[in-house]
């Protein structure tokens, strides 16, 4: 059954649905596509059809085969006629069309009802975690001027453990070796690198190298990291309900972790006014505290953390102090044609009153004037 010839009926069973109290069951979905196909539809033309009514009325319509697809990361939609996803390999258009511009608005405007948030004209976009933790993100027209505009980011849960990582070279040259000696050292460290380089799936299987002991504390927007550990402590951001009340920020839960007696406190992403929190918390014994944060060099990362220290109050020199004093290690990642991969470690240095990040170990051989710097943090030889 084409797309076409199912529309007109999956829209006639919707506005039937829509008038019956509480969710729909699967054979009164099936009942009424026989009753609205007046009985023409064989039986796989009848699956077809509760299939899409089904995703039309909880999932994500068209593109809910699209979710489902293993490997793709990124759905975009940017009009009725202009559908894109990434698999790993860039982005791509797909052939999905939705029937007009109204249909694209009406799943943007549903999708958000169901994380609790209302799009409309007086609140034209939405940023928000779906119930099964994929990212939304819709902007509506005229703020749009090409029409109601979908993101979709689906979160794959970082199941790979570290020996799966280095069995497909994320982990090359010495790399593999000189991060877990980091992590048994308990050094604080960030893991760095753009979207979609692999920097929670990395750190994820960091933190199953973690002693079996420690109390592991992890605050996050979504439920990303799934480290193989026997003790880990998962806290949840949630976003304001429709009356603009009841957030809970990921700066609330770095200071609620701190009271948990946690081993080692890690913020899936730092990307805001966490970072103080952050940084003081690894200022005061936590040992072993990790995060990752969006940057395209790892030398870039002190003017990341300058960006968003200020951003939540905290002067220049203050956010460079707290830095040179709790965090010692950067991984960066990088996203090449041979996958995604560890390219640099970098050692936080003190430069005056300011701090850089120096390489230590690179993949591609390159100089490495903190060679020896890294060396001493890590308590092994550091091969050039």
């Amino acid at each position: 059954m084409s797309a076409e010839a199912a529309s007109p009926l999956v829209e006639r069973v919707r506005a039937r649905l829509a008038a019956v109290s509480g969710p729909p069951s699967p054979a009164a979905v099936a009942a009424l596509v026989r009753e609205e196909s007046g009985g023409l539809l064989g039986d796989r033309g009848v699956l077809d059809a509760v299939r899409a009514a089904t995703d039309e009325l909880s999932g994500a319509g068209a593109l809910e085969p699209l979710l489902r697809t293993p490997g793709v990361t990124d759905v975009l939609v940017n009009g009725p006629d202009s559908v894109w996803i990434d698999r790993g390999s860039g982005l791509e258009p797909v052939d999905v069309r939705f029937v007009d511009e109204g249909a694209v608005r009406r799943l943007a405007v549903r999708l958000a009802a169901s994380a609790g948030r209302r799009l409309d004209d007086a609140s034209p976009w939405v940023d928000a975690g779906l119930p099964d933790g994929t990212r939304l993100h819709a902007v509506l027209p005229p703020v749009s001027g090409s029409g109601t505009c979908l993101s979709l980011r689906v979160l794959r849960r970082a199941v790979l453990s570290y020996a799966d990582l280095a069995a497909r070279g994320a982990f090359p040259g010495a790399s593999a070796d000189l991060l877990a000696a980091a992590v048994t050292a308990r050094l604080a460290f960030l893991v760095t690198g753009g979207t979609g380089t692999g920097k929670t799936t990395v750190l994820s299987a960091l933190l199953g190298l973690a002693d079996p002991i420690d109390r592991v504390v992890l605050c996050e927007d979504a439920p990303e990291l799934t480290p193989q550990h026997p003790h880990v402590v998962r806290l949840l951001t949630r976003p304001p309900n429709v009356e603009a009340a009841g957030a809970v920020t990921l700066r609330d839960l770095v200071r609620q972790a701190l009271r948990m007696r946690p081993d080692r406190l890690v913020v899936g992403e730092v990307r805001g006014a966490e970072v103080v929190d952050l940084l003081a918390a690894l200022n005061t014994g936590h040992d072993g505290g990790c995060g990752t944060v969006h940057v395209n060099r790892a030398a870039d990362l002190p003017a990341r953390l300058e960006a968003l220290g200020g951003a939540a109050g905290l002067g220049r020199a203050a956010v460079h102090s707290q830095a040179a004093a709790a965090l010692s290690l950067v991984v960066h990642l990088r996203r090449g044609p041979a996958g995604r991969h560890v390219a640099e470690l970098g050692v936080v240095r003190r430069r005056g009153e300011l701090i850089e990040v120096a390489a230590g170990w690179r993949a591609d051989g390159g100089d490495c004037p903190a060679r020896s710097e890294l060396a001493d943090l890590l308590g092994v030889q550091v091969p050039g």
